[in-house]
């Protein structure tokens, strides 16, 4: 499974590891991504959320209902 964020659609960004003798090999920075269990009350059930840090906060903000709704807007099953 990639590192991406159901809700936000954070993916890993790319850049360089520079050491001290300033030679650049190629690194990755993962999004920090969390599963999370939240209770999805219309639908009487538990939905797994993979999500990003910033992710588990806009769902805290907007609400579990809205942010699956907005999970679904973009395509992805839940």
């Amino acid at each position: 499974m990639s590192a991406h964020c159901m809700l936000t659609g954070t993916r890993p960004g790319f850049g360089n590891r520079i050491s001290h003798s300033h030679r650049r090999t190629s690194r990755r920075f993962d999004p920090n991504i969390q599963t999370k269990r939240y209770w999805l009350p219309s639908e009487g059930r538990y939905v797994r959320l993979r999500l990003s840090a910033k992710g588990i906060k806009t769902v805290d903000a907007i609400g579990v209902e809205a942010a699956v709704a907005r999970i679904r807007a973009r395509g992805v099953r839940v």
